[in-house]
């Protein structure tokens, strides 16, 4: 606290005011707040659209907003009712699109270089960060650099991985040059984990910033259990509910739950299996398991029910570049069995609140399924370690490290 003798000056005229020992002004020594920021994002996926990328970043730049910040958004137009808004401390800018392969839903934004040179030229930004690595955010790299404009980026999906899926292996080397050659020309680009970190470094990546993904803990919470939700997949208190939560889609390594599930319905555990989530491999996994329990699409809300209705979720993909469907289970009490990969390698204490299978070994992720689920106890036990396990991990301290990578790219290109 702080005495003052100060004057104040109004109207053009010096006013004294003039405090005796007894009757001092005081004043709080307030650490000054940081300068907001006019930040542009560019993404080629958003919500309403369901995947990691759209719903993680759609949180971030929520909160990043809350906190007194400009944003504008770049995006393609999702549909021809899409509209952009416009309104204090937010605007969006839509881009032509076209549809991925596989994925009609879901656009690529055309090239816009021109389009984000003019836009920018007229309200420019402090800070462009981009999200994904599409013809979008290649125009938006370009454009930044045309205005000497501070960029940051994302490595969110692990392209490289997927191509093997999709019967064109060989364009995996020529995916990483690309995605290196983008990355490399930002000035930081954010890694979910410390495992990809060391895995880009090996292939070239300079720049990597690791910062975990969050998650809303008062949501994605164990007393969100429901016994109805349970009874509808004719599961009682004896029942093993399985759970898988995600897209579908071959790269997903969805056959694997279905050969686990079958396996300890073979057993004689009393198992059920449901599945959250749309794609491609749909069709594919409602032959194969008839009696799986499809659920779609599903918000945030029914997910978060779904989660903490379940007694075990099995994850197996090996292409994920984070999983914030694992956070999402731990956060909701619900234990997970995964590959000792991505997210799962740093959230997951093996044995404790979940188990971790080395390799990618498909029989030693089914042999411990069959070892977990002999005794109700153990799934019980690692129920009790999975909410706690992960509760530092919140959207606002998430989002107080990216506006500190944020402001120290901005800072950083000031100087001569």
């Amino acid at each position: 606290m702080l005495s003052c003798h100060q004057a104040v000056k109004r109207n053009g005229h010096d006013r004294s005011m003039n405090a005796s020992h007894n009757d001092r002004i005081l004043m709080e020594n307030f650490e000054p707040e940081s300068a907001p920021m006019r930040i542009a994002v560019v993404t080629e996926t958003w919500p309403p659209e369901v995947n990691g990328v759209a719903l993680t970043l759609s949180k971030l730049v929520q909160l990043l907003s809350q906190r007194s910040h400009t944003i504008q958004l770049i995006r393609p137009r999702q549909d021809k009712s899409d509209a952009s808004s416009d309104q204090f401390g937010w605007s969006e800018m839509l881009i032509k699109g076209l549809p991925i392969p596989h994925y009609p839903h879901l656009k690529l934004g055309l090239p816009s270089k021109k389009a984000l040179v003019s836009s920018w030229s007229q309200k420019r930004p402090d800070l462009v960060h981009i999200a994904t690595e599409g013809p979008l955010g290649w125009s938006a790299l370009q454009a930044a650099r045309v205005l000497r404009l501070p960029v940051t980026s994302d490595f969110r999906t692990h392209f490289a991985s997927y191509s093997k899926h999709y019967g064109v292996g060989w364009l995996s080397k020529p995916i990483m040059a690309y995605l290196r050659k983008f990355h490399n020309r930002t000035a930081c680009t954010m890694v979910p984990t410390h495992a990809l970190q060391a895995e880009l470094q090996t292939c070239g990546f300079e720049n990597l910033r690791v910062v975990a993904r969050g998650v809303d803990t008062q949501l994605f919470h164990p007393n969100q259990r429901s016994d109805s939700l349970r009874k509808s997949w004719q599961a009682d208190e004896e029942t093993i509910v399985l759970l898988s939560v995600g897209r579908l889609a071959a790269e997903k390594n969805l056959d694997l739950i279905v050969t686990t599930y079958q396996s300890l319905k073979q057993s004689g555990r009393p198992v059920r299996l449901v599945f959250a989530g749309d794609g491609p491999y749909r069709a594919t996994l409602e032959t194969r398991c008839p009696d799986a329990h499809f659920m779609g699409m599903c918000n945030h809300a029914q997910l978060a029910e779904l989660y903490a209705s379940s007694d075990l979720f099995l994850f197996p993909s090996l292409t994920e570049t984070f999983g914030n469907v694992t956070l999402e289970a731990l956060a909701s009490g619900t234990p997970v069995l995964a590959y000792n990969c991505a997210a799962a390698s740093e959230l997951i204490q093996d044995a404790h609140n979940g188990w971790l299978v080395q390799g990618e070994d498909p029989q030693r992720f089914v042999l411990k399924a069959l070892e977990i689920t002999q005794k109700a106890s153990t799934l019980q036990n690692a129920r009790h370690h999975t909410h706690a396990s992960i509760r530092q991990l919140d959207w606002l301290e998430i989002t107080r490290q990216v506006e500190n990578i944020f402001r120290s790219t901005v800072m950083s290109s000031m100087k001569p």
